[in-house]
């Protein structure tokens, strides 16, 4: 080899090697820099101007919520201790870091203890005795994550039937397994799967089944053993050529109907099956004034079909519906998906002529609203009835710690209460069981078919005659005009043991007076 070919090559090996790593680097600072400016521009509009907010959606459904920039150590530090502190038996209802959340925290030692979510959710969390070291303590949470974007990414054929439930501290560990049970909503459960993330609340979510469907569910209820706290939901997977279903719970909510109101907006929610859903629907609406009307109507949906509809079918004189249409959809896999979707109608008063008074058709509204699957209308369809005024009171009763149900009917005895529930409770080909008695209390077939959900629909039956301050001559009434002579036994022996004697058989009663007749439905 030559001195001038020996002398040229450190010059072309910087050619060739120099040149490319520079323009790698040069590329790399390029891409950090657009990436940074795309994040930035996910958060804020153009200009710094805010998104507007259209007055005419006061209620938006689940959107995705945008990526901002991440938390910083003492934001995450905080979100943790909040969850973690112990709320002293109190359920708390908090937006923490973009996300709302329903938690309850506690400290155990050796003799474990219970989390349950009081009058939000009966989820429950139970550390068992022995879990934790003699002297020591340990601190726990069950936190129900409201923020849909949390729940996991599913197929078509997949759907939410529970919420996502989160254990704290994540990634704690115990001698002994914990218990955790939460609510779902699937008709079918060997076909419910239950999942884990194990991930914190925080970070990106990696769901992954835990063993095969149906291992860790009973009729309406998820049951785990844990090794360790994490993220856990539940998911309903029908195999290949079978149809999935879960139970919807249909529930209407609209603010109060006041004197010289001129619109009244009405919003549907179609939710799953669960307290936890419920519970939802009822905390976004408190910021807008709406409350539940009435009881939910249970829905039979299926994943093969199509999406659901709502149609206006009637509505009260004096009233009519602003919205051009009196038909809307609701896409199938917003329901599939437990994305907790709602529809709403807007009504106004009608104009009137001087000479014309409509004060007496206009002080009350009521409406009546037909719901389906896409094809199944004549198949299978739920009506909904609606009905406001402007004289019933709106006014939330306080909280009163209340005496068990027969003992404040004045039948305080065990007995007779258990005796009157296995009296009614039986379905008898007639109707003359619980049944007519929710019919002879004002009830239509929809409700008396949600009433008959609960493990004893006579309990709830009795309850609500409670409500309406039945008294036990009354009741004593009513199973005498329903020839419930073995009902109407019970009530005379109990009183006949009382200072107050044996009442005498009513006849011709206000409550026969009625003419009220079980619903033709049953």
């Amino acid at each position: 080899m030559c001195p001038q070919e020996s002398s040229f090559q450190p010059s072309q090996f910087l050619l060739l090697v120099g040149i490319p790593v520079a323009s790698a680097l040069l590329l790399v600072q390029c891409l950090r820099w657009y990436r940074s400016r795309w994040l930035l521009g996910t958060c804020l509009k153009p200009d710094g101007q805010e998104e507007p907010v259209s007055p005419s959606t006061p209620l938006p459904e689940y959107d995705a919520p945008r990526q901002c920039p991440p938390a910083t150590l003492p934001e995450i530090a905080a979100f943790y201790q909040q969850l973690h502190t112990p709320t002293q038996g109190q359920t708390i209802i908090r937006q923490l870091m973009n996300k709302l959340l329903v938690f309850s925290a506690r400290e155990v030692d050796h003799r474990g203890g219970c989390l349950i979510l009081q009058d939000t959710d009966p989820s429950q969390l139970s550390i068992s005795p022995g879990a934790v070291a003699v002297g020591r303590q340990e601190r726990v949470s069950l936190i129900l994550v409201w923020d849909l974007s949390d729940a996991p990414s599913l197929s078509r054929s997949q759907g939410l039937v529970s919420p996502v439930v989160a254990c704290g501290p994540h990634g704690a560990s115990f001698l002994q397994p914990c218990t955790l049970t939460f609510k779902h909503c699937a008709q079918q459960p060997s076909y419910a799967r239950t999942y884990s993330s194990d991930t914190s609340l925080l970070d990106a979510k990696a769901w992954r089944p835990l063993g095969r469907p149906g291992a860790h569910t009973s009729l309406d209820e998820c049951r785990i053993l844990l090794s360790h706290f994490s993220l856990y939901t539940c998911v309903l997977e029908a195999p290949v050529g079978q149809a999935a279903r879960k139970w919807l719970q249909l529930a209407v909510f609209c603010s109060p109907l006041v004197p010289g109101q001129s619109h009244l907006q009405l919003r549907v929610y179609f939710l799953n099956n669960t307290p936890c859903a419920l519970q939802w629907a009822v905390t976004n609406e408190q910021p807008h004034g709406g409350r539940l009307r009435g009881p939910c109507q249970l829905f039979d949906f299926t994943g093969a079909r199509g999406d659901q509809c709502l149609k206006l079918k009637y509505i009260s004189e004096g009233w009519e519906n602003v919205d051009d249409s009196s038909s809307q959809l609701v896409p199938h896999l917003h329901i599939w998906h437990g994305k907790c979707p709602f529809r709403s109608f807007c009504f106004r008063r009608k104009a009137v002529n001087e000479n014309e008074d409509c004060s007496a058709s206009t002080n009350e509204i009521i409406v009546t609203m037909h719901t389906f699957q896409d094809g199944l209308e004549t198949k299978y369809m739920e009506i909904l009835r609606f009905q406001a005024s402007e004289e019933e009171s709106w006014a939330a009763p306080p909280p009163v710690s209340q005496p068990p149900l027969l003992q404040r009917l004045g039948v305080s005895l065990i007995l007779p209460s258990k005796q009157m529930q296995m009296l009614l409770e039986p379905n008898s080909i007639t109707g003359n069981d619980w049944r007519r008695l929710a019919s002879h209390l004002g009830l239509c077939g929809m409700k008396i078919r949600f009433l008959s959900c609960p493990p004893s629909p006579a309990a709830a039956i009795l309850e609500l005659f409670e409500e309406q301050n039945g008294s036990l001559q009354e009741l004593y009434d009513l199973m005498t005009a329903m020839e419930r002579l073995d009902c109407a036994s019970v009530i005379q022996n109990y009183l006949s043991q009382t200072p107050r004697g044996s009442p005498a058989p009513a006849r011709g009663s206000a409550l026969e007076n009625q003419g009220l007749e079980l619903d033709e439905k049953l």
